[in-house]
């Protein structure tokens, strides 16, 4: 379910070049493609646009080179150049504060970034202004290069300025702009394609110490809604601007519905000729650093949401006539339905065959140009191409359940940010997939038609973790919570057996199994299928080689699915030769790590951070290591457990003659970290890595080394040890996670 380039913004940094200004790309990986042109939602996001800035270019100007002189004349009547319409208010430049110089970045300061929205019959209007001064050389690269992305299907693009302003003296660039147009599917390869272009437009001459000032105005017709509108207003940036303002000038009976996230900006209101304008000014705001894993409700910058509607009935009813399921079907499906009816009794049984026919038979593409951002392709469609989006599948899956004699409605939701749509004000830019709810007697499943090799039953089926959603119903729309299951076992347990050699020139022997549960075996699953068994293989003798130069796999990776149990194992065997256990001591100081996931857990630094951890989705994971064929008895130091009141870590372990048995148990115990925690958090998840690695001496025999006095310094010197190599070894945590479980 893509948003439409109806005005959203995602809370984001200042573009760091007019290349991205208003381009408002997309910084979601979803279903759909997000339609919305939105700023991009992190510096370090805007720093990877702009790292392939220079090869995307090349290929622009090879495009054009190869299309010729007719692109010019296509651009023409796609991109009109003409003034702003009279509704439009021109504003004068302002001045950047000069305490603010220190803080510009990549040779541009930003004066001015003005955007004014009003509303028209069958949609509104966008105008759009950026400003700013080319201050270093690194200016010149970005600052003469424009790019203005919009949608053919429902944009008209016309550019109202373009100068260039030399002390003091304004130099025209528009009469002289060429504009070349091209289509760029960034998602392709994911199977998304939007139709969206892009105006590009190179200028001639600029010089450090010039002022750049343009403009556009989208006139837009929404596919859907057309008189819906949303809108996000940032009240602060990552790098000084000397003016932010947002204009909206909308019906004066159709108040807009306003809310303020972490700002107390208001706007300033005025009534006139039956319409109602909102003015948002902010002057010079202080910088924001950007933080890294921020919970999706808590945006890096203060900001407004506007939304036209105060209830989500508008929103549904947008959309609703498009999803009325279908009540017939091609002869062949048809005949699929009727065999699950004839297979199965139990109406929880045909769900799940339905849901599973449509997930794996039905490929993922999504061919979102125009009003396919928002509206399905009909079943038939879909079954005839044997391809289908969100939507489409959706509305097929719907549509058999009903067949089948099950309740079912699609549902709108976020496939990132949808544990915050509780908050959010009713917008269709506030979705960006769509699921299915089904409900038989008082039970209700969540299914995902996009999933495919999904395991599970009725009973144990694993839903999406999507917070909320959004029922497409005739009245009553409501958003309402997508339960999750509480984690009562682990969803990953490896357990590795390390059988020592009994005799000299004998090799070590290693067996690995692991158990995948739940979402675990669902991801399995799909890995499996996508990389290959011989991948897989592949990427854990690499992992298990950086701990035990020189191993060998000795037989292929054994896999065995038990799918409606939605248990998957995993079976592994490896040797390590004599010589390459007694190189470079190995023996002496032999590895035993846990590869439960501590690794993978956020660290941002705790310095300048005002924001929250998120977390992210429950984890429940353990790991056992069983060492045997010793010459002595071992055990752990004690103390070597981590708890946390945001995740645990406990070690349990066994010990016997010839036998060392460990076992790690990890589990989150909450979807975000308070900032007064953060300090304590971190210093734990450091603890937590350190004793998930224990090095030992398994060359040890002397009796006199296993009394109760001598084996805690066996494992102290074991932590020492680890710490050192935690704190020397950069890719200590990287490596913990190459197993990719």
């Amino acid at each position: 379910m893509p948003r439409d380039p109806a005005r959203a913004r995602n809370d984001a940094a200042l573009p760091f070049s007019a290349t991205l200004t208003f381009a408002r790309l997309s910084s979601k990986k979803s279903c759909c493609p997000n339609g919305v042109f939105m700023y991009l939602q992190s510096e370090s996001r805007c720093k990877q646009v702009l790292s392939g800035c220079r090869l995307l270019i090349f290929l622009l100007f090879l495009v054009w080179t190869l299309l010729g002189a007719d692109s010019t004349v296509r651009a023409d009547e796609q991109v009109r150049k003409a003034p702003a319409e009279n509704w439009v208010e021109m504003v004068g430049l302002p001045e950047l504060d000069p305490a603010r110089n220190a803080e510009i970045r990549n040779g541009m300061a930003y004066l001015l970034v003005d955007t004014q929205i009003r509303h028209r019959d069958g949609g509104f209007s966008v105008f759009d202004r950026l400003a700013y001064k080319v201050t270093d050389r690194p200016g010149l690269e970005s600052g003469a290069r424009l790019d203005i992305q919009f949608d053919p299907s429902r944009h008209k693009l016309s550019f109202n300025r373009l100068m260039i302003i030399r002390n003091g003296v304004v130099i025209d660039k528009l009469g002289e702009a060429k504009f070349e147009i091209f289509r760029r599917e960034t998602e392709s390869e994911r199977g998304i394609f939007d139709g969206r272009l892009t105006a590009h437009v190179e200028l001639s001459d600029v010089r450090v110490g010039d002022i750049v000032d343009y403009a556009t105005t989208h006139e837009v017709t929404p596919a859907v809604g057309r008189d819906l509108l949303f809108d996000r207003v940032l009240a602060e940036w990552s790098e000084p601007v000397a003016l932010m303002r947002e204009r909206i000038t909308w019906p004066a009976e159709k108040p807009l519905n306003i809310r303020t996230v972490r700002t107390a900006l208001k706007p300033k209101v005025t009534m006139a000729q039956g319409e109602t304008t909102y003015l948002w000014e902010t002057s010079n705001p202080a910088s924001v650093k950007l933080q890294d894993n921020l919970p999706v409700d808590h945006p890096n910058f203060g900001l407004v949401e506007i939304s036209s509607e105060f209830g989500w009935q508008p929103v549904v009813d947008a959309v609703l006539p498009y999803y009325q399921p279908v009540e017939s079907f091609p002869a062949d499906f048809e005949a699929k339905l009727d065999e699950i009816e004839r297979r199965h009794a139990a109406r929880e049984d045909r769900l799940i065959a339905a849901l599973r026919l449509i997930q794996d038979e039905i490929r993922y593409v999504s061919l979102s140009m125009g009003a396919g951002s928002y509206v399905p392709r009909r079943p038939e469609t879909v079954l005839a191409s044997g391809f289908g989006d969100c939507k489409d599948k959706a509305l097929l899956l719907v549509s058999a359940l009903r067949r089948l004699g099950i309740e079912a409605t699609a549902a709108l939701t976020d496939i990132d940010a949808g544990r915050a749509l509780e908050h959010s004000l009713p917008a269709l830019e506030a979705f960006d997939h769509v699921i299915v709810k089904a409900k038989i007697g008082e039970r209700v499943w969540w299914l995902d038609a996009t999933d495919y090799l999904q395991g599970g039953r009725a009973a144990n089926i694993v839903p999406p973790d999507y917070g909320f959603a959004l029922p497409l119903v005739a009245s009553g729309a409501a958003l309402e919570k997508i339960p999750q299951k509480e984690l009562l076992e682990p969803t990953q347990s490896i357990a590795e057996r390390f059988a020592f050699p009994r005799r000299n020139g004998e090799p070590l022997v290693l067996t690995v199994n692991t158990s995948y549960r739940n979402g675990d075996a669902d991801r399995m699953r799909r890995r499996i299928a996508e990389a290959s068994r011989a991948k897989l293989a592949d990427d854990y003798i690499q992992y298990y080689n950086r701990q035990y130069p020189g191993i060998k796999s000795t037989a292929m990776l054994e896999t065995v699915d038990d799918r409606d149990r939605n248990i998957l194992t995993t079976k592994e065997a490896y040797e390590l030769p004599s010589e390459a256990l007694l190189a470079n001591d190995l023996a002496k100081n032999f590895p035993l790590r846990a590869d439960i996931g501590i690794g993978g857990m956020p660290a941002p630094t705790a310095v300048g951070r005002t924001g929250p951890i998120a977390l992210g989705s429950p984890v429940y994971k353990s790991h056992k290591v069983t060492v045997t064929n010793l010459k002595a008895r071992f055990r752990p130091p004690e103390s070597a457990d981590v708890y946390d009141p945001h995740f645990s870590l406990k070690l349990g372990w066994s010990t016997l003659p010839t036998e060392l048995e460990l076992e790690w148990s990890f589990r989150t115990l909450a979807e975000r970290v308070p900032v007064g925690a953060i300090s304590a958090y971190l210093q734990a998840v450091a603890d937590g890595n350190r004793k998930s690695e224990w090095y030992y001496d398994f060359t040890q025999v002397d009796a006199d080394a296993t009394s109760s006095d001598a084996a805690p310094s066996v494992g102290i010197a074991a932590m020492v040890k680890a710490l050192a190599d935690a704190l020397g070894d950069l890719n200590s945590a990287a490596q913990r996670a190459d197993r990719g479980h």
